[in-house]
Order: C-alpha cells, then sequence, then structure tokens
C-alpha cells in the first residue's frame, strides 16, 4: 500500500486541508532557512491539531540531536528526516535515544550517490533531487532497490501516476507540488490523493 507523506506544512489552514484529505505522512520543517519553516510551539499547536492517525515527520538540516529528540520524546512528532550531512552515527544514536523512526535524505545524481546509502541503518532512505528543489532526478538510478524507500522532488499531479508505476517507492513525498504561489493548495493535494487511491485500488 503505496503511502503519501505531505511536507511543508506551516500555515494553521494547511492542517485542515491535509485531516481532509488524510496522508499518510504530514512534514514539518525545521529549518530555519525555508520559507516553510515552523517553531516548535507552532508544531506542538499543529500536532493537536492533526488527526491522530497522520504520522508527524520533523525535517531537519544539520540539528542539534537534543533539539530533535525533545521534538520526538515530547510527541510532537512521530519520525525524525535528516536532510544535511549527519552520519550514520548520527542516524543510530537518535534511534538509540528515542526508538521512533529515522528517514534519512540522500541527494541523488547518480547511481553512487544511491549505492552509498544502502547499507544504512535508518529506517527509510529518502531520494530527492536535492534539498527542496522541486525538480526530479532520473528515476532510473532506483531500480532494483531492495528496501522500502521515499520519493521526493519535483511530485506533482501530472508526473505523479508515472512514478508510482515505474518507480513504486514506500511513499511519495510532496511538498512544491501540491501549492500553488507558494502556499498548500487544497485542489491539488485532493488530486494527488485522488491519484494514489486509483492506484492502489488497481493493485488490489
Amino acid at each position: 500500500m503505496m503511502k503519501v507523506k505531505m511536507c511543508g506544512l506551516y500555515r494553521p489552514e494547511d492542517i485542515d486541508y491535509a485531516n481532509e484529505v488524510q496522508p499518510d505522512y504530514v512534514g514539518f520543517v525545521f529549518y530555519e532557512k525555508s520559507h516553510r519553516a515552523v517553531t516548535k510551539e507552532q508544531a506542538a499547536e499543529y500536532r493537536k491539531k492533526l488527526l491522530p492517525e497522520i504520522r508527524t515527520v520533523g525535517v531537519f538540516v544539520n540539528e542539534d540531536p537534543k533539539n530533535i529528540i525533545e521534538l520526538l520524546e515530547e510527541g510532537i512528532l512521530d519520525v525524525a528526516q535528516l536532510h544535511g550531512d549527519e552520519t550514520e552515527e548520527d542516524i543510530q544514536y537518535l534511534q538509540a535515544v528515542c526508538h521512533k523512526p529515522v528517514i534519512k535524505a540522500v541527494k541523488v545524481r547518480d547511481r553512487y550517490d544511491v549505492e552509498a546509502w544502502l547499507d544504512s541503518s535508518a529506517d527509510y532512505l529518502l531520494f530527492d533531487s536535492g534539498m527542496g528543489s522541486g525538480q526530479a532526478f532520473d528515476w532510473s538510478v532506483l531500480g532494483g532497490i531492495d528496501r522500502e524507500f521515499f520519493l521526493a522532488g519535483g511530485l506533482h499531479p501530472d508526473n505523479l501516476a508515472e512514478a508510482m508505476e515505474v518507480v513504486r517507492p514506500y511513499a511519495l513525498d510532496i511538498s512544491s507540488g501540491i501549492e500553488s504561489n507558494r502556499k498548500k493548495d487544497p485542489e491539488k493535494m485532493r488530486r494527488i490523493m485522488e491519484l494514489v487511491e486509483r492506484y492502489r485500488n488497481n493493485r488490489d
């Protein structure tokens, strides 16, 4: 059953939209340079408003581990996503302390980038073209991967069916592809979930 993560929710209405369409995961960005960044206080408030069955993912870039641990242990986040230069040791430390899943984002330029992380102890890898670049990469480099991963980078309603059929990731990670004018667009969010539901039903 293919999962959906809608990332970069940063306004109260974004939570309302998510509750309506019910993705499997939503992502909160804790990276100050992003226009989608949220504070711990905002994330806590949004978590309260969000349906309990939707899992929350915190997106971090070279963040102090104690800040990540705090958010996980307080139940604001269910999953940590590491988007910087974090090492295997950093991943294992978070797993050991929090016993919560860790996603490691990998910037993909070629197959070597993919293979370099395939033995990672991260619970999931996330393959992206860059840090929130909104651009797709050559999906053919993901062939034959024997572990669950998230696919990110330039996904939108027009290429989603192809991504699901060709790549078959564990989860689709969409941010700019559900936005208009840099804000979450409920119509696009609905469209994404319709496409995924159609795919899921056809696979049954």
